[in-house]
């Protein structure tokens, strides 16, 4: 029995012109670009940021702080949205992630610093979300690989411009301008979402937000980052009262948040959207590989700095050629995914390359050169790349048209937290790995700033990703394959798990 009953016809798409059809999509993807921006400029900056507020052990806070609450925070961007519309949804966003910025940019100390980091959450959360939606509105998917050449294209531009960018303005001038340049550029994606957003149709709908359901995900999965956080410490230790706590606490929270999706009439996380074999073999897919992408991006600039004595700067330019990869490994998917009956055996291949390359660096840590290591996370970057247009067009064409929306919010919430756990998992096999102790106290300043630490210290930390990365595999191997459907045809049957 199908979960999900599409329609017999889907319904048709909003009677928008191309022109204005494009015009709405670069205005949403100018949105897109201020988070995508936020998360690659930040990489090459975290050392200095762990030198100059102290609290070392918890630098991959930094990013999951921010994946945290946007986890939360994305499955009820979509309903907002039906609710007061996408213009004012995604102003709202944008309002919120300038402000948390304010408060990044003024952080005096480590928490101080995440906690503007998961008010940025709150807003970047909704900016990937309603873009994501918006294109599912508008486009079949048998079209959408194509307008993914725009969205690989906003990434290109965040990649390439993030880290050469943030490892300038921490070398040059303070970490903290990274974050006051959100500000010019939060408006101006206000000014270039403005009118295009005006010509998008909208039909209200009535939805009820589910905020029990997201204060559950959020103490669940801060219980369970902090176990991982005080574990590999010295003065806690895994079998301490408090870990345990801890973890006894997350896997309560996670029971009783399974729980509530049961009974509450609009959960957080739709149980008939996850009985779709498709839905649910590719969103936890993509959970895995933005555990390992997510995780690698803080920890592939500290590899740089403190085993291969590379400045900030440096570093930054060197973790462009891993996000272009993956801008490139996105684009071809996306271009090609429509021509091919098979198209998921490109993203596995391109995972099962990345596993062996990131496998290959785990081995050869201890001695691994600049140029190695720059030409295999290349190629991790296209292999990762590779996955994620074909499971967001999957998952959306496994649906009746009127559910795109739902699904995408659960897409990128799996997405959010899987970046989230990723990156305090691998934080924690880095900790216990000793990658810490290589930074400095505050005050350090200049070349002082870092201490050097042996590359073999990374080699379980790349393993942890190559594991994760072999986990989204196995999910991905088992999604089903259905034909794309184009603007007159009917939602595929997906089987329920």
């Amino acid at each position: 029995m199908n979960d999900m009953s599409p329609a017999a016809v889907a319904p048709a798409l909003p009677a928008v012109s191309d022109a204005d059809r494009l015009r709405i999509i670069i205005g949403v993807l100018m949105a897109m670009l201020l988070a995508a921006l936020d998360q690659t400029i930040v990489a090459p900056a975290i050392p200095a940021m762990g030198s100059a507020l102290g609290g070392s052990q918890f630098l991959s806070w930094i990013v999951s702080a921010y994946f945290l609450t946007a986890t939360a925070t994305t499955p009820l961007y979509g309903k907002v949205a039906d609710i007061y519309g996408r213009r004012l949804t995604l102003f709202t966003a944008i309002g919120i992630f300038a402000a948390g910025s304010v408060l990044c940019a003024l952080a005096t100390s480590m928490w101080a610093l995440v906690l503007g980091r998961a008010v940025q959450g709150l807003g970047g959360g909704g900016l990937m979300a309603l873009a994501q939606t918006v294109i599912g509105d508008l486009v079949p998917p048998r079209e959408r690989g194509k307008y993914a050449v725009y969205i690989s294209g906003t990434w290109a531009i965040a990649s390439i411009a993030g880290p050469i960018l943030g490892g300038f303005i921490t070398q040059h001038l303070h970490w903290s301008v990274i974050f006051w340049l959100n500000l010019p550029l939060s408006a101006f994606a206000v000014l270039m979402t403005n009118q295009t957003l005006k010509r998008l149709p909208w039909a209200k709908r009535d939805h009820k937000l589910d905020m029990l359901g997201s204060l559950l995900v959020v103490l669940a999965t801060v219980s369970l980052m902090l176990a991982l956080a005080l574990g590999p410490q010295p003065a806690f230790g895994w079998p301490s009262p408090i870990v345990l706590g801890l973890l006894a606490a997350a896997a309560a929270l996670a029971g009783l948040f399974a729980r509530h999706m049961m009974t509450t009439p609009e959960p957080l996380i739709p149980l008939e959207v996850l009985g779709n074999r498709v839905v649910l073999t590719a969103t936890f897919s993509v959970f895995f590989a933005m555990a390992a992408f997510i995780g690698l991006t803080v920890f592939i600039p500290l590899f740089l700095e403190l085993v291969l004595d590379m400045s900030s700067s440096q570093a930054g330019t060197a973790l462009v050629g891993y996000m272009i990869g993956t801008v490139i490994g996105a684009a071809f998917a996306g271009r090609t995914m429509a021509r091919m009956a098979h198209y998921k055996r490109l993203p596995l291949i391109g995972l099962a390359a990345g596993c062996a390359g990131l496998a290959w660096i785990a081995w050869r840590s201890a001695v691994l050169g600049f140029w190695e290591c720059e030409l295999i996370l290349i190629a991790v970057g296209i292999g990762s790349g590779l996955q994620f247009p074909i499971t967001t067009v999957s998952v959306q064409n496994a649906v009746d048209p009127r559910d795109i929306g739902v699904v995408s919010g659960v897409l990128a919430f799996l997405r959010a937290l899987g970046s989230s756990i990723g990156i305090a998992a691998v934080g924690a096999v880095g900790a216990a790995s000793g990658i810490a102790v290589g930074m400095a106290e505050p005050g350090a300043s200049g070349a002082a700033a870092v201490q050097h630490v042996s590359g073999a210290a990374f080699a379980p930390v790349f393993a942890a990703a190559s594991l994760s990365l072999a986990l989204g595999f196995v999910m991905l191997a088992l999604m089903p394959e259905l034909p794309l459907r184009g603007r007159a045809m009917a939602a595929p049957v997906a089987v329920a798990a």
